[in-house]
């Protein structure tokens, strides 16, 4: 399309022909090609003011930053390129990315969830939800990108929230399917880096919020009130009100309110309650603004039950009828990786969960408990892309809870693995206990647990495998928690009947 950045309101000042054609947006020099417009971001660890000379030899036919004097001398050497003049980039890369979409947030309903926890969970609830009851909704986060139907097979530039950049090119292909509505997860980070700036959302959901991203946000009360801002530009929120933030937001928030509770008397607009778990879901008690109705549902574990209420609150929020919604709620989906059970293999119960925070591994250790087993063997792990400080509690929750305990490593990125193993160790008081044991990558560990196990046994595969890989060295690297496990039953099954038949 044709971009006149005289025409555009965020662009402060410009130099050469203010017009050129552009096919698509970059922010990474090496990612820049013909008739792109490269956008000058400031990261961490770069700053992309220093890579204009190599995007334009890549093609890039427009170039916009902050640093005002060092665009307009690079435009002297470029006069056949258009450079504009922004107060701030991140703000106007959102701005232009809505622009050149074509505005297509607006043709879809936007849901946004943020919360320490449970993010991916309500996400895969409320597309399941509102889907069955007829609003085609499309979802993006931790787990992929998906339209109501099918998966989408994107690059994703973040392990949850995308770049505005591809975030907008995901609106505007879910549009161009013919889906209704879009659920988003919305990180911290994504809300501090603006990526989610200039859109109204329709819902904004809260679930949880407890200590996370320290390594970015530095102080706990950074890290929540970049959570908060997300409301400030919602126009109807569905809020946890067991939760401190949650309570919070339900007495700052202007717009039309939905609350959730597991605790009967907290006066919430939505409370679950008598909660009975099987091995084929959660039962329990709905009271709807007093009127109660019997619930079941096909999600696993009280934390479960929570994010099932936010989705619950989601679909009436968008004009459906809490008698629509009860019968479907025994077909709501269960997301790959949060409490996903396994239990093909060898007669144990295998559950593998992201769980990567202290409190969602209580969470995680207090359900699982409930299910019939002889004995559960817990793999837990450090994060070596995360807060290390987070580390050693991660120990602190699990000690005690299970009768083998695995410590592994999850995305070492540039650390030593062996240094966040070591970390997470510090956490427990009697380090040396021998159901305690260690392992160097994420697929020794997942075979040290199924090594120990025996039929009956419980077996949970906890913390974060993004994107079906594991993050060394900047590089993603495949992984796949639910191939190992099947390789190895297979080599169990094949010594197995070598044995019997050595045995004839």
């Amino acid at each position: 399309m044709f971009i006149h950045l005289d025409q555009l309101s965020f662009i402060t000042a410009y130099y050469n022909t203010p017009m050129k054609q552009v096919s698509h947006m970059a922010y990474d020099s090496r990612q820049a090609g013909d008739h792109c417009v490269f956008f000058c971001l400031k990261g961490e660890n770069s700053d992309g003011h220093n890579h204009m000379h190599e995007a334009i030899e890549n093609g890039a036919m427009m170039i916009i930053g902050t640093d005002q004097k060092l665009i307009e001398k690079v435009s002297v050497q470029y006069p056949d390129r258009a450079f504009g003049v922004v107060e701030d980039g991140r703000e106007a890369f959102a701005q232009f990315a809505i622009h050149f979409y074509e505005q297509a947030e607006r043709n879809i309903k936007t849901i946004g969830v943020t919360g320490t926890n449970g993010k991916t969970t309500v996400a895969a609830f409320v597309k399941s939800l509102l889907t069955q009851c007829g609003l085609k909704t499309g979802s993006i986060g931790t787990n992929g990108i998906f339209a109501s139907q099918e998966e989408i097979i994107y690059k994703k530039s973040t392990p949850t929230t995308p770049e505005a950049s591809d975030l907008h090119a995901i609106f505007h292909d879910l549009s161009n399917r013919q889906d209704d509505a879009v659920v988003m997860e919305v990180s911290s980070i994504a809300i501090d880096q603006k990526r989610v700036h200039g859109i109204q959302f329709d819902t904004a959901i809260h679930t949880n919020i407890s200590t996370e991203h320290l390594e970015y946000h530095k102080t706990f009360a950074n890290y929540k009130e970049a959570k908060m801002m997300l409301f400030d530009q919602a126009d109807t929120a569905v809020v946890n009100i067991d939760d401190e933030m949650g309570r919070e937001l339900s007495a700052r928030f202007e717009g039309d309110l939905i609350t959730y509770s597991l605790d009967r008397h907290s006066g919430a607009d939505l409370i679950a309650d008598n909660c009975h778990v099987s091995e084929s879901g959660t039962m329990f008690e709905l009271l709807v603004h007093g009127q109660s109705y019997l619930v079941n549902s096909s999600v696993y574990g009280n934390y479960n039950v929570h994010n099932l209420l936010s989705a619950i609150g989601t679909a009436l929020h968008h004009g459906f009828d809490i008698d629509l919604i009860i019968p479907l709620l025994k077909n709501i989906e269960n997301p790959k990786g949060r409490f996903q059970v396994v239990e093909e293999y060898g007669g144990r119960k295998i559950i593998i969960d992201y769980a990567h925070t202290p409190v969602a591994l209580k969470s995680l250790l207090a359900e699982a408990k409930k299910l019939p087993h002889q004995k559960m063997i817990a793999m837990i792990a450090g994060i070596g892309i995360r807060d290390f400080n987070k580390m050693p509690r991660m120990a602190e929750t699990a000690e005690g809870q299970a009768d083998e305990i695995v410590v592994t490593v999850d995305h070492p990125g540039h650390h030593d693995p062996g240094k966040v193993v070591d970390q997470v160790m510090t956490g427990f008081k009697n380090p040396y206990d021998p159901s305690i044991t260690t392992s160097l990558t994420r697929k020794e560990g997942v075979l040290k647990a199924l090594a120990q196990s025996n039929e009956g046994d419980l077996i949970l595969l906890t913390s974060g495998c993004i994107n079906g890989a594991q993050i060394i060295k900047g590089e993603y690297i495949p992984h796949s928690d639910e191939e190992i496990i099947k390789d190895y039953f297979t080599r169990l099954k094949k010594t197995q009947v070598k044995g019997i038949k050595q045995c004839k």
